[in-house]
């Protein structure tokens, strides 16, 4: 009994010493920012400035928007956080923005995120990589979303769950102009493609875990083989697009679609696209998603098809000019991405501060944060497509609508995504009136889970046909 207490009490004083260490790795990583002279959000154990990761209470987007909104309330043109132990830089003052986006851009070429192109080709898309590697492929993919190539590719009482149809479009959309396949989702109830996508921007715990490793110790995590996308979607995507690049070689088929630009960049030369590049570009595009209008545009769409013989072509598109700020306006309320990281690749001295911001650390654009700032948009929470008439689209600061970025490392796919949201909102309004179900659950709430803006559960609408 003697030797069984001896053990136990060694047991008890090596889980305090080892808890004693954990603390004050914790306590010494905590004062990062106090050390290089910037003011930061308190950090407590063991998340540090963020809400538990594993099982969050609010979205991500809304919880970086809170505290944007702190460090402004309290003067401060940027500020510290801490994603468990890592130091995070988050940017206020839009000088700040513009030179972290634009002007500076070289300091801050990369993401900061997690990616294993080996073991996880599909996590190696144009959105995480960085580098080099980043800007060949930019290049290379560029061309793709030109205003020419957008232009070439391009009744009942029963309630509808409006954010699924609009998945079931996007999805649709989406197999025809980056695959080439017909997905129909809208007849086929259980779509893999649709199941598939869902499951693509869906976080868990364990894939949380991942995530946090990765970023923590990205070169470890690698030589581990951890991966950043779920083993079954990626094995789907990847047999699709392997697939559909076999089917078009081998029967010598080509289509004016996104997956054939891959392919003929593939082909080009041994070191232009491998397939699992491509698949990983053609993932990437199910990122992409469309907000929830919230005005109806019927006479502008009427009146511009009159002139367009009730087609709805490229040029009519263009013509929708309304409509355009209608899109903004829900863009500025449900930005996609409510946030872009940047990774500092060399140690950058702020601009009129006593700071220096290292090489490694990750920094923060909160773009929910921007577009909620009553500074810039009185009365942000109302939905209001008057802030971007022409009027006050001149007078607004720069750098205060960032649905897709800015800068060199903006979002490649911005005329797809404005193009496939416009179309589809001409489709639906020419031919039905919407109002709001009873079944819908107000206010919205925004899904936790979700890796972008999206509302929790489902939005009813009733659409009576025209």
């Amino acid at each position: 009994m003697l030797g069984c207490s001896c053990n136990f009490s060694n047991f008890l004083a090596v889980l305090a010493t080892l808890t004693v260490i954990v603390i004050a790795y914790f306590k010494w990583s905590f004062q990062y920012w106090q050390r290089r002279n910037l003011p930061y959000l308190k950090p407590t154990i063991p998340w540090g400035t963020s809400s538990n990761l594993l099982k969050p209470d609010v979205y991500i987007g809304v919880q970086v928007k809170r505290q944007y909104h702190t460090m402004k309330a309290k003067g401060w043109k940027h500020g510290g956080l801490f994603s468990v132990t890592t130091p995070i830089y988050l940017v206020v003052d839009l000088e700040y923005v513009k030179n972290i986006m634009t002007r500076d851009f070289q300091y801050f070429i990369d993401r900061g995120l997690y990616y294993n192109e080996k073991d996880d080709p599909l996590s190696a898309h144009l959105f995480a990589i960085g580098g080099q590697k980043w800007r060949n492929l930019r290049t290379k993919l560029t061309p793709t979303f030109t205003s020419g190539k957008m232009k070439m590719i391009c009744g009942s009482q029963t309630p509808i769950d409006i954010k699924e149809a609009l998945g079931c479009f996007t999805t649709d959309v989406i197999g025809s102009c980056a695959f080439g396949l017909d997905y129909n989702t809208f007849k086929e109830e259980n779509s893999p493609f649709r199941e598939y996508g869902r499951k693509a921007l869906l976080t868990s715990p364990l894939l949380m875990l991942r995530l946090i490793f990765g970023m923590l110790f990205p070169n470890v995590a690698r030589r581990l083989g951890v991966t950043a996308v779920r083993k079954d979607v990626s094995a789907f995507f990847m047999k699709v697009v392997k697939d559909t690049i076999h089917y078009r070689e081998t029967n010598n088929v080509t289509r004016k679609d996104f997956m054939q630009i891959l392919i003929d960049l593939k082909n080009q030369n041994s070191d232009a696209l491998t397939v699992e590049e491509a698949a990983a570009q053609c993932y990437i595009f199910f990122l992409a998603r469309n907000p929830h209008l919230q005005e109806k545009l019927r006479h502008e769409i009427n009146t511009v098809l009159d002139k367009h013989d009730d087609k709805i072509t490229y040029e009519a598109i263009q013509d929708l000019k309304y409509m355009d700020q209608v899109i903004n306006e829900a863009l500025r309320m449900y930005p996609p991405v409510s946030l872009v990281t940047r990774k500092c690749v060399k140690d950058y001295k702020v601009p009129d501060a006593d700071v220096t911001i290292e090489e490694g650390v990750v920094v923060m654009i909160p773009i929910m944060g921007i577009h909620y700032d009553e500074d810039y948009y009185p009365e942000p929470e109302t939905f209001d497509p008057e802030r971007f008439n022409e009027e006050n689209k001149k007078s607004r600061p720069q750098y205060i609508h960032l649905p897709f970025g800015e800068g060199p490392r903006n979002c490649i796919g911005l005329r797809f995504g404005l193009m496939q949201t416009k179309v589809g909102l001409t489709a639906a309004l020419k031919r039905y009136r919407f109002t709001v179900n009873k079944k819908t659950q107000e206010p919205l709430k925004l899904n936790v889970k979700s890796m972008l803006t999206s509302a929790e559960g489902e939005i009813w609408l009733n659409a009576e046909k025209i």
